[in-house]
């Protein structure tokens, strides 16, 4: 998979996004960049890898699933008891909430991706909410109270940092067999049965890698607000996931990075209106599904090849109107 990574274009991007990355950082430790603008990059960050992870379940293989917020719960949890009971260094914790998500994945989606539709997004909602109940009715993990006094860990170079792994991670995955694998089963499941491709296995690879990254989510966000309770998992948590792949274009990676950035700040921008801001917040996305269906990008990606192809298109008509 990696082979396809190293090309000038990716290999730039990544560059600009680590002189990005450090140079936030040397503006918040100058005092530059205050405390509530970091509290929202870090949300950016988590955001995210949350809709890049939901976006190759929904967008690349075509699973229909509402439960993301179940596996972010996991993620959490499983983070927070290292940290708390274990007294687990960052790394640890980090990766122990991913596995606990990924074997959770797996587990619900062996037996649940066998579904297609409606039926697959009702199962998922479903068993998502049994995850927050167990987790709600188990003292050790704090029950219905959630826990409190989580070690914050998570800065902008680790939810910066996790977030780049997760977007390279899976854009290398799509761009692989196995990623073309799952989106021939997004196009057409009967054919890509038809040519020989075991469609389950590669829909619960799929579903495995989504809550394995969305764990790693959950663990940034438990880590960085120092407390969690199981509300914060319900199933409006995994709409608003949903809703910024959705929103960003099914099938487009850059489309996830761009709707968890503009939908982060709308929500930010009108929590000083209080009841009217989730109004607002949802006749904005009624507008944008109206007049862009598809979600702002679609199944493009943006890259410079793209821009440089609508640079020369432009050129080449204001020519044509000369």
């Amino acid at each position: 998979m990696l082979k396809n990574w190293f090309t000038k274009e990716n290999l730039a991007v990544t560059l600009l996004l680590v002189v990005l990355m450090v140079g936030v950082q040397v503006l918040y430790s100058a005092e530059i960049i205050s405390p509530f603008v970091m509290l929202n990059l870090i949300i950016i960050a988590i955001n995210i890898i949350l809709a890049v992870s939901l976006n190759l379940v929904v967008g690349f293989t075509g699973q229909f699933s509402i439960g993301h917020a179940g596996f972010m719960a996991l993620g959490a949890y499983a983070s927070a008891i290292m940290s708390l009971n274990f007294n687990a260094p960052f790394i640890v914790s980090l990766l122990v909430g991913a596995i606990v998500a990924g074997i959770g994945g797996i587990i619900i989606g062996i037996p649940t991706l066998r579904l297609r539709g409606d039926y697959l997004a009702i199962a998922t909602l479903g068993l998502a909410e049994i995850i927050r109940g167990v987790i709600t009715n188990i003292d050790y993990l704090g029950g219905a109270y959630g826990l409190m006094g989580i070690p914050q860990r998570t800065n902008w170079l680790w939810a910066f940092g996790c977030m780049l792994v997760t977007v390279l991670v899976i854009k290398n995955f799509v761009q692989s067999s196995h990623g073309r694998a799952c989106i021939s089963v997004r196009e057409n499941e009967i054919a890509a049965e038809a040519m020989g491709i075991n469609t389950t296995k590669y829909k619960v690879i799929a579903f495995t890698m989504g809550s394995f990254f969305a764990g790693i989510g959950g663990a940034l966000l438990a880590h960085y607000i120092t407390f969690i309770e199981p509300n914060a998992f319900n199933f409006l948590k995994s709409f608003d996931i949903l809703v910024m792949v959705v929103l960003g274009g099914q099938g487009s990676l850059t489309g996830s990075v761009v709707a968890a950035i503009v939908l982060t700040l709308i929500s930010t921008f009108l929590q000083s209106l209080a009841e009217l801001r989730l109004i607002i917040y949802a006749i904005i996305l009624i507008l944008v599904m109206l007049f862009r269906p598809q979600g702002l990008l679609g199944t493009h990606e943006l890259s410079f090849k793209l821009l440089q192809r609508k640079r020369g298109v432009s050129h080449g008509s204001h020519s044509a109107d000369a």
